[in-house]
């Protein structure tokens, strides 16, 4: 993409050629969601962010709500006081997400599964229904909602309720395309591929922990490396019912044709 077709695609998702983009991502306190709102933020965004408990944020530009995003009404708040500080919100990113312990379905407790599907499938569908209808009313704006491990049919054993959840959420934002079509509000997929955080480092007994990270290696990435390109991509934009993602089918091939070539180590300085 050229510069100033790049440029072109950054007004088309605002509705205006000046002011620049205003981005919410939820969840945006730790891991990917904060590497997000850092990136955003350094590639000349306004970013408001939330998460269950957070501080005032003093940075330039930033804006920080206590929000739950299973609570229309906290999305609403957050909505309206990104609007009140910025005027406008032109992306949304649904990232809050959590992950369940690495047990058989059988092995975990019921209030551990409803807060998996709660927060990542429920949350993430009444965060989009009053998103895309403030959005209707606002005339612009595209929801981005974030893939995960079970979004493209790949079954892990002992992440059975977060697995469901990325492969409902995948289907619900194509459904949600559909509904949008003739439009000017977009949704799109964003998938971060394999990052290395709490959320994908959780729940390892050494042992097990010593041989997934000779997959991880190969595979994964560092937050302060995903991040900055996916905010690029989100802020260029996409089409409606569209899919960014960053580790790819023919990229994770490349990795693992490679890998006896390419020595890399994500936890040597961690």
């Amino acid at each position: 993409m050229t510069e100033r077709s790049e440029r072109h695609e950054r007004r088309s998702f605002s509705g205006s050629s000046s002011a620049q983009p205003v981005v919410v991502v939820t969840g945006g306190t730790r891991g990917i969601g904060q590497g997000l709102v850092s990136a955003f933020l350094a590639q000349g965004a306004s970013v408001a962010y939330c998460g269950r408990n957070v501080v005032e944020d003093a940075s330039p530009g930033a804006l920080a709500v206590a929000a739950d995003v299973t609570n229309r009404a906290d999305v609403r708040k957050l909505w309206d006081a990104t609007v009140d500080k910025f005027g406008k919100v032109d992306i949304w990113v649904n990232n809050a997400g959590m992950s369940n312990s690495r047990k058989p379905l059988w092995e975990l407790p019921a209030a551990e599964i409803d807060s998996v599907v709660g927060l990542n499938l429920q949350g993430t569908l009444h965060a989009g229904a009053v998103v895309l209808k403030a959005m209707l009313a606002q005339g612009h704006g595209t929801l981005w909602n974030m893939e995960g491990l079970g979004s493209n049919g790949q079954i892990v054993p002992g992440l059975t309720p977060y697995g469901a959840t990325k492969r409902a959420l995948t289907y619900a934002t194509l459904a949600m395309a559909k509904e949008l079509k003739g439009t000017p509000v977009k949704v799109a997929l964003l998938s971060p591929g394999m990052v290395v955080t709490d959320l994908l480092l959780q729940d390892y007994d050494p042992a097990e922990l010593e041989k997934a990270k000779k997959i991880f290696n190969i595979l994964a990435d560092r937050v302060e490396t995903v991040t900055p390109w996916l905010a690029a991509r989100v802020l260029a934009g996409t089409r409606n019912g569209g899919r960014v993602a960053w580790l790819t089918r023919p990229k994770a091939a490349y990795r693992f044709a490679t890998a006896a070539f390419r020595k890399r180590d994500l936890f040597g300085d961690t």
